[in-house]
Order: C-alpha cells, then structure tokens, then sequence
C-alpha cells in the first residue's frame, strides 16, 4: 500500500539515491550526478553544472609588449627586401673585408627605410585612404627623440660596417661586425631603457620567426587596394630586368676586355661551391632583413619596461658602505700616486716584479675593479634616499667621490700600459687595452656627471655609444699603421725590433715598415707582399691598394735568408 502522493520503490535495477526529492514527473537525479548526453536538455530533465571557463594564459612579457602579426607585408616592402637580400648575397665577401659589406649594408638599409616609410603612411584595406602616422602608430610608441636615437643607431652601423672598406685588419672589423649587431638592433628596436635594450637583444631571432606568416599573408596579397601594382608584376618586371643586364652583358663583356674583367667582379662564382655560399648568403642575409622589416613595420612597446621603484634605504644602509669603500679606494690611490712617481725605478726595485707582471697583472684586477665600481654606484644611485637636500647632498659627495677616485685607478692602469708598450713595444693587445682604458675614464667622467645631476636615464645610451665612438676612433687612427710607427721610431732609438710580430699585421702597417732599413725591410714586408693577392670589385679594400702602391715603389728583391736571425730583435 501506498499513500497518495508517493511513489513505490522498484524492486530491481538501479536505485534511486536517497538523497533523490519526488517531483511531479518522479525522484530527479542530484547535480552532482553524471551530466546527460551533449545537447538542451528535455523539459523536466535536471539541468547539468556549467563547465568552468577556461581561463586565459597570462601574456608573456614579449607578447604583452609586442602584439602579433597583423595585416600583411606590402609589395613594395618585399620586393625592397629581395633586391637588399639578392645584391649582398651577391656582394658579400666572406675571405677579406672591403667594400661588398658596405655595398649590402647601404641595400639593407635602404630596403628597411622602404618598410618604415610605408608604414609611416598606411592605407586602409577598404577605402585605400592613406592614415596619417599618428593614426597607425601604436600607444607608446616612439616619439621624435626616438626616431632621432633609431636614425643615430643606423648611422652608426653604416660606419661600423663601412671600416671594412678603408682598412685592411681583420682583427679591427672583427670587433666592428660585432658593434654594428648592437647598433643594428637597436636602431630597428628602439630600446631606451637598460631593460628595453636587454630585451631588444632578443627579439632579432623571435623576428624572423614571427615575420613569417606576415610574408605569406603578403605574398598572397598580389593586388592589395588601392595599388596600381601587384607583387607578381613587381617580381615579373626584376626577372625581366635581370635577363636583359644579363644578355646585353655578355655581349658587351665578349666585345672589350676591361669591361669582362668588371663584369666578372660583379658576378657571384657560378660554381657548385659558390652557388651553395650564394645560397646561404641569401637565406641568412633574407631571414634578417625579413625580421628586421617586421621589426620597423610591427615596433614593440619596449620604453614600459622600467624597474618600478624601489623602497628606499635608511641612510646607514648605504652610508656606512661607501664611506669604508671610499677609504679603502682613497688608500690604493695614495699608493698608486707614489708608484707614479717612482716610474720605471719602482719596478726595478721591487723583487721578482717584471714589466709584464707589473702591467698585465694589475690591468685586469683594476678592470674588474672599475667593473664593480660601475655597479655599486649604479646600485647605490637607485636605493639611496633623495627626500632631502641632505640625503642628496650625501649622495654627491660619496658616488662623487668614489668616481673620482676610480679616474685616478683608471690613470694608474694608463700608466701600467705605458710602461709595458715602452720596454717591449707596440701591439695590438696593448693598443686595444689602452683603447678600453680611455673608454673606462670617459664613463666615469659620464657617472660623475649623472651623480651631480641624479639623473641617469641617459646614460645607458650613451654607454653604447661611447664604445661605438672609442671603436671608430681606433679605426680611424689605423691601428696597424700605429703600432708599426711606433716600433720603428723605437728600433731607430734603441736598435730593438720584433721582425717577426711586424711581418704579420696586415697591410695598413706597409707605408710604417717602408722606413725600415734593409735588411730589416725585406723580412717586415715580404710576407706581407707574399699574402696581398689582388682585389675584385666587391673585395675593393683602401688599405690594400695604398699597400700594393707603396709595395710598387720598393724593391723587395733582396735575399731573406738573414730574416731568421733577425727574428726577436
């Protein structure tokens, strides 16, 4: 028996949970049970739980302050690319520097100026209107004072990479390759901050990467709105324009001689080994000017990234520090100033203390010294209180003080230097030792500077710049020729000359070595003139041809059989 209103409990298949309440319709399943099948559920039917929502992945830092790809590259952009990419592939020459590397750094840069003016004045996909910059630009983006720094930066990769054309060491274009990487990116970032150039340095790889589908979106793009020309039509008209320079060249190269000689220099080796050097070239040069484009056509937001501030620290904190930092410093000073005034008969006092000992050994220890010396000051300028004119008067006189004194170590180093390059000579070591020296003094001056006004946020900048200009200062001095001047003025004083080290600078130090007397003069120059083949177009290099004039006017037909035993003078 049952009552009205229940219903009777089946005596077999699945039970009801107890927890189940009757209903019009009979017990409902729980919530908590398993959802029904996908789909609206029917009327009467327990409605399931909501599925959570998922929740977004936060923004990695690059993603926050560089959106993704939009839009599409414009056929003008690419096809500026491909004529920068195929012409350094073409005139890059990866034996000797000259002037190929020059030739492709104009042609890239050219081709990104092409990808910056384009998008300083865009138009819209619908209406082909043209939008003022201001309308196109990202929020934050860099204002005059930026572009100025960018067009600086560019400046200076043009130079860096132009020393290859005017000097013939290696070692020099070397350190100037790895410059203009710096200013490079910099110029196609736009990086300000210490944080923003720290980042900088990582978006050149991510570039090219993401630059990708922004191609392909262009690529596909033959006959955007607007334009009058398609990418294909762009790329038919270069094909064209190859074929017939190509024909009528051939031609021209068949009927006079000089002009084949110039045809040739301009033409890549067609040789299995050359096609493939042609082909990587082009592929590396391709990638990196495709990420750079990307880079000026999609700027990132990097002048947000700026430490927040930091708490300031008690007056003790930091004071007790410096103050027994600067005692320490003031007590080496007043060591190193007797030093300095003992000279050279302070080292021949000292027991077991050679020149070489004397300078090399405390070069380093003071170049690590500065080093730190930098980042105390760096650190103390930030967590220093400046409330009150006595906290900021505080914090000049120590930093101040500090700086100052690390000239005077910087002085000592110079003087360390001078000592060793006038016992044993000149090279290129002690040139390059005495050039960071300089740039050391001049960024201690810069802090002084910073400290007085207890403002810095120049000063990362200028850093980077200061060691562009101290790079092509050295460049500018031609540093072979240097150290080749200096040792002959010291082998006509003192009668003692390193044949064997001079006869391995390159051909800058030629018109230096010509004043050698014989039989000195064959052994400086003959391996020299021995290694100074001749120069196509895109290897034209000023120093070698100066070398090969002044090679032209002495005779080095003399016997080296003596060399050996001039060897170490």
């Amino acid at each position: 028996m049952t009552s009205p209103g229940t219903t009777p409990l089946p005596s077999s298949g699945p039970q009801v949970p107890p927890t189940a309440k009757p209903g019009p319709s009979g017990p409902q399943v729980p919530p908590t049970v398993r959802p029904g099948p996908a789909g609206p559920p029917a009327a009467g039917q327990p409605q399931p739980w909501p599925a959570a929502p998922a929740l977004p992945r936060p923004p990695s830092l690059i993603q926050r302050r560089w959106p993704g790809p939009s839009g599409s590259a414009r056929p003008l952009v690419l096809a500026a690319l491909t004529a920068a990419a195929v012409l350094g592939a073409s005139a890059l020459t990866t034996i000797r520097p000259g002037l190929g590397w020059l030739v492709a750094a104009l042609a890239g840069t050219a081709a990104l100026v092409t990808a910056g003016v384009v998008r300083a004045g865009t138009s819209s996909p619908a209406t082909g209107v043209t939008a003022p910059a201001a309308a196109t630009a990202r929020p934050g983006a860099t204002g005059a004072p930026g572009r100025a720094a960018q067009v600086a930066w560019a400046a200076a990769t043009v130079a860096l990479v132009a020393v290859g054309t005017v000097r013939a060491a290696g070692w020099l274009f070397a350190l100037c390759l790895v410059a203009a990487a710096v200013t490079g990116t910099l110029a196609v970032t736009g990086g300000r901050s210490p944080l923003g150039m720290l980042v900088a340095a990582t978006l050149p790889p991510a570039a090219t990467v993401r630059s990708l589908p922004w191609a392909v979106r262009g690529l596909r793009d033959t006959r955007p709105a607007g334009s009058g020309i398609g990418l294909g039509r762009i790329l038919t008209s270069l094909a064209i324009s190859a074929g017939l320079l190509m024909l009528f060249g051939l031609l021209f190269s068949s009927a006079d001689a000089v002009f084949a000689d110039l045809v040739t220099g301009l033409l890549p080796d067609i040789s299995p080994a050359g096609v493939v050097g042609w082909l990587m070239r082009l592929l590396l040069i391709g990638g990196g000017l495709l990420g750079a484009a990307y880079l000026v056509s999609r700027p990132p937001d990097l002048e947000g990234l700026r430490p927040g501030p930091s708490r300031p620290a008690h007056r003790l904190e930091w004071t007790l520090p410096l103050v027994l930092l600067d005692a320490l410093f003031a007590a080496f000073v007043l060591v190193q100033l007797t030093v300095l005034f003992g000279g050279a008969g302070h080292v021949l006092r000292t027991a077991n203390l050679t020149y070489a000992e004397y300078a090399r050994g405390g070069f380093w220890q003071l170049l690590a010294v500065t080093a730190l010396t930098l980042l105390v000051i760096a650190i103390a300028a930030r967590r220093a209180p400046k409330a009150t004119r006595a906290d900021r008067l505080l914090v000049r006189a120590l930093l101040g003080t500090l700086a100052a004194l690390s000239l005077v170590i910087v002085a000592s180093a110079l003087y360390r230097m001078q000592v060793y390059t006038d016992a044993y000579g000149a090279t290129r070591l002690r040139l390059f030792v005495t050039t960071v020296e300089l740039w050391l003094g001049l960024l201690f001056v810069l802090v002084g500077v910073a400290v007085v006004r207890l403002r810095a946020a120049w000063l990362p900048r200028l850093v980077i710049g200061t060691a562009v200009l101290a790079l092509l200062g050295l460049a500018l001095v031609n540093p072979d020729r240097l150290i080749a001047e200096r040792n002959v003025d010291r082998y006509l004083e003192t009668g003692r000359l390193d044949v064997s080290y001079l006869s391995g600078l390159s051909a800058d130090a030629v018109p230096a070595l010509a004043r050698l007397p014989e039989p000195m003069r064959i052994c400086a120059l003959g391996q020299i003139a021995a290694e100074l083949p001749r120069d196509g177009l895109w290897a034209t290099n000023l120093g070698r041809e100066q070398a090969r004039r002044k090679l032209d006017t002495i005779p080095l037909t003399g016997s080296a059989t003596g060399c050996l035993d001039l060897r170490g003078w």
